[in-house]
């Protein structure tokens, strides 16, 4: 069970993530961050997006990806703690799976 310092920087890093990705992206696809996981010791990072359009999904998870850079340097600069994680970015795939179950019951 994470504590409230890992629930902490798991929110600060989603809002900075969401954040940095409204501002640099070119607005052809909505991306939005729906969750992040931290590791217990802090060191690594996980942000969870989902993709309108779901045929700009590999664009916009490369775009993504393109920007950890940018964004480590955002949470070193906003973070006043010694261990600033490595974010890495993935498609929320429970997000996907719940759109196709709503589709599906729809039909």
């Amino acid at each position: 069970m994470p504590g409230k310092r890992n629930e902490k920087m798991a929110s600060f890093v989603k809002s900075a993530g969401a954040e940095l990705l409204e501002t640099e992206s070119n607005g052809e696809a909505l991306i939005t961050v729906t969750s992040c996981n931290v590791s217990p010791d802090l060191k690594n990072a996980t942000l969870y997006i989902s993709v309108l359009p779901e045929e700009k999904e590999n664009a916009a998870l490369g775009f993504c990806k393109r920007r950890r850079a940018k964004l480590r340097q955002a949470l070193k600069k906003n973070l006043h703690t010694k261990v600033v994680p490595f974010v890495d970015i993935e498609l929320d795939m429970g997000e996907k799976n719940r759109r196709r179950i709503d589709e599906l019951l729809r039909d």
